[in-house]
């Protein structure tokens, strides 16, 4: 059905508890069917880099599956405020997206 789709989100690949699905597996599988994204974020290291995944390998699996709509933002991790989680998740996202465009 047309109207009917997936949400890949970054984060949410528990089989079970302690059973995990390859994230970059699940995102490849996904993102034919993708009406949406979702970039959850748990952490982030110095250099604003989330330390539990390859965001920018996810992100090109998303531009190679030749998705250009909305990306949700979402943080659940402890060490930031929301605000500031989500706004982190944001500017990660921006400054991947804008390496990932770059000629080379």
């Amino acid at each position: 059905m047309p109207n009917c789709g997936t949400l890949p989100d970054f984060g949410n690949f528990t089989i079970r508890e302690g059973e995990k699905y390859d994230r970059y597996k699940g995102i490849r599988e996904l993102m034919p069917y993708a009406k949406g994204v979702r970039a959850k974020t748990y952490d982030f290291d110095e250099q604003g880099n989330e330390t539990s995944m390859d965001f920018r390998r996810i992100l090109r699996i998303v531009l190679k599956a030749h998705y250009h709509g909305y990306i949700g933002k979402e943080y659940e991790g402890s060490r930031l405020s929301e605000k500031q989680g989500i706004l982190a998740t944001q500017k990660l996202l921006t400054g991947v997206g804008k390496s990932l465009s770059q000629p080379g």
